[in-house]
């Protein structure tokens, strides 16, 4: 048998080089990234303005998750569109991990449903790292009228309600809102004739409240938390399936009779769809760790929430979820924005 020539030896060693490579078209690069992850400053988008709760806690974060990272985390407020502009900027940065947001309930599960051309896939074109907060929102009522009517509990408002058709009205922070939203699949569930005031923001709706220009509404927990011990609004009942720490004594909608009522207001952190695995989960244990610390939880117990990260597959598999449920809610409420 003849010798098998050198050429073709070498012609053959580089042919299965070339072959095992193909095979592992990604794997070298996406390590060496995540190695290296991150080399430079990363952009921690928010899609609302400053002094709001996903602000203060992505500045909290910022700050916790810099010496994980080992660079600056730079917080940036790019408000409008229901939070859409913040989010778009993420969704059309390059995929390797340097742009997070702040992602909501509304940017993620809510605005597919209400706007007609959303600039963003909210589920291809991120990719979720871990879920920040949980919060519900709490249905308050006006002390006076409250008082006036003898309206202790949220099944008294509903036995008002459908006495007085179309004579009760709840304010909201506008149309679309989580407050909107809430109220809306309230008068499904409970079978309720009661007017929808939309203001110019959360806080607006809560002085209408405070004055009575409305009756009642849905307002952030960690906003009205104040307004309920100091007796100023009075709480009826939460909107998440459990109970909230803050206000234990407080019933669920669910369990004061409205049953298929599960709505909170949920934040989390969100990089670029298609950033690589690996610095996805660096991303993750950064801010899971964060979320850890004495003085977060702290914060996020103020806020009515306690801190609970998740992987980065599970709030994948949340996002997804909330997303499904929300189609059914906005469709209830009538709601649509362009």
């Amino acid at each position: 048998m003849k010798p098998t020539p050198r050429s073709a030896v070498r012609r053959a060693l580089l042919q299965g080089a070339v072959a095992l490579a193909a095979t592992l078209p990604f794997a070298a690069p996406a390590l060496a990234q995540a190695t290296d992850f991150p080399t430079k400053p990363l952009r921690f988008v928010v899609p609302y303005p400053p002094g709001g709760p996903l602000d203060t806690m992505a500045r909290m974060l910022a700050e916790k998750v810099r010496g994980s990272l080992g660079q600056p985390v730079i917080v940036e407020n790019r408000s409008g569109a229901g939070g859409n502009i913040g989010a778009d900027l993420a969704a059309k940065a390059p995929a390797d991990g340097y742009t997070l947001v702040m992602g909501a309930v509304a940017t993620h599960a809510i605005n597919p449903w209400l706007f007609a051309n959303l600039p963003y896939d909210p589920v291809k074109d991120f990719a979720p790292v871990t879920i920040v907060a949980s919060v519900p929102n709490v249905l308050v009522m006006n002390v006076e009228f409250a008082q006036k009517n003898k309206i202790e509990k949220l099944s008294d408002l509903i036995d008002y309600a459908k006495k007085n058709p179309g004579k009760l009205n709840y304010g909201s922070g506008g149309n679309g809102s989580a407050g909107h939203l809430s109220g809306e699949l309230l008068k499904a569930r409970a079978g309720i004739n009661v007017e929808h005031i939309p203001y110019q923001g959360a806080a607006p709706a809560q002085l209408a409240l405070l004055s009575g220009q409305s009756d009642f509404m849905f307002d952030n927990l960690a906003a009205s938390a104040p307004l309920i011990k100091d007796g100023k609004v009075k709480a009826l009942a939460v909107t998440t399936a459990k109970r909230s720490s803050l206000l234990a004594d407080v019933p669920t909608v669910e369990e004061s009779g409205v049953k298929g009522f599960d709505l909170g207001t949920w934040f989390g952190v969100f990089t670029t769809g298609g950033t690589p695995a690996p610095v996805v989960a660096k991303l993750n244990k950064a801010y899971s760790e964060a979320m850890q610390q004495p003085d977060v939880k702290q914060r996020l117990l103020t806020m009515g929430s306690e801190a609970a990260p998740m992987s980065s597959e599970a709030f994948a598999e949340f996002v997804k979820n909330e997303k499904a449920k929300y189609q059914e809610i906005v469709k209830i409420s009538g709601a649509s924005l362009n």
